[in-house]
């Protein structure tokens, strides 16, 4: 995609007739916050940003710390395609959080997973993600949950509206300039996936959060309701998202080692030795035999598969990551926060991690 700046915006508003811009950002659970403004203050919002009350925002500030501004990234710029377009369409732009003074507010997720991607970006590293994000399509918000219908993994339906939801979901990302890879019915009844193609982190994080909502906008334009909700349904599957991620400096993946049992380099053993779950007691980190006790009881995760790594395209290497999911704390899933996704790997303490527990990290192959 080409890179965008405030000329290509103000010209594109003006070409395409947009009325209205909606600014997005999130608070510190990820949820999606947003407030519109004019195409005659687009220019304004683009040199100085636009004001908002941040003691409103849940984790932001307090009442006499309020004043905040949201400043447009223009590289972000995307029409809405749900929205109308003859003479007031509308477009929404990423923004990053300010303080008055012009610096970055330390708590806004955009700027968190910016500094971590600076870390990454000194030590000569490129970070890419890549999510399979999972919900459920109800047939209203209100009550029990019912849905519409009783597939299962990767099963073929008949022509319903479910398949139709998926198919008008894929291509309104498309319009945004957002790759899919998959499309696919899930294990639970009314479960389905859509995986987006891999891209560096920050971009992924932005286009996570949109993905996010045209799943639930294209569900409402056909009657129904989608859930990101970890478990809607008792005793059935539930939704979560894992995370691919690789790191490459130029086009070589640092996580391949041809030479290796598993093709998997000291820095791509260092990186998984950062995202298992090391507790401070000492006993080193957990392996998947005490994660699926942990399962048994109701907890998830965090889990990491190796996939990719066996095919002889070392490109394909990566590490799939599952975050820990509780029953009880839905909020803990990663789909509901995709901004704050960890970068731990490289980022510190996983080389030290890895040596000091060497021998204990596993790795499964997939793929």
């Amino acid at each position: 995609m080409a890179e965008k700046d405030k000329e290509f915006v103000l010209k594109t508003v003006k070409d395409k007739k947009v009325k209205f811009v909606r600014l997005w950002f999130t608070d510190v659970l990820g949820f999606l916050k947003s407030f519109a403004i004019t195409a005659e203050e687009l220019e304004k919002a683009l040199d100085e940003g636009m004001g908002f009350d941040g003691s409103s925002i849940e984790g932001y500030a307090r009442i006499e710390e309020s004043d905040m501004i949201a400043k447009p990234d223009p590289g972000t710029f995307v029409i809405l395609p749900w929205r109308p377009d003859e003479g007031a369409g509308v477009a929404r732009m990423f923004c990053d959080v300010l303080k008055p003074d012009g610096t970055h507010y330390e708590a806004d997720p955009r700027w968190v997973l910016k500094r971590n991607l600076k870390k990454a970006a000194d030590l000569g590293y490129t970070f890419y993600v890549g999510p399979e994000l999972e919900y459920f399509y109800f047939k209203s918000w209100e009550g029990t949950p019912a849905t519409l219908d009783a597939g299962g993994y990767f099963d073929l339906t008949p022509l319903d509206v479910a398949s139709d939801m998926r198919r008008d979901t894929v291509l309104t990302l498309e319009k945004m300039g957002i790759d899919v890879e998959y499309s696919h019915h899930e294990v639970a009844p009314s479960q389905h996936e859509i995986d987006l193609r891999y891209m560096d982190a920050l971009a992924m994080a932005d286009a996570a959060m949109t993905y996010r909502l045209t799943v639930k906008e294209v569900a409402m334009k056909h009657g129904v309701y989608a859930t990101f909700m970890p478990k809607p349904i008792f005793a059935q599957n539930g939704s979560g998202m894992h995370t691919h991620q690789s790191l490459f400096k130029g086009d070589e993946n640092v996580f391949f080692d041809e030479s290796d049992e598993y093709n998997l380099s000291a820095t791509g053993k260092a990186y998984i030795a950062g995202l298992l779950p090391c507790p401070r007691d000492g006993r080193g980190c957990r392996t998947m035999g005490e994660l699926v006790q942990e399962a048994r009881a109701g907890v998830r995760g965090p889990r990491v598969h190796l996939v990719g790594a066996s095919q002889p395209v070392d490109a394909g290497a990566r590490a799939d990551v599952q975050a820990r999911e509780s029953k009880s704390h839905p909020r803990r899933v990663p789909v509901s926060r995709p901004r704050v996704q960890p970068v731990p790997g490289v980022l510190g303490h996983a080389g030290r991690w890895a040596q000091r527990y060497r021998g204990r990290v596993r790795a499964s192959r997939t793929g």
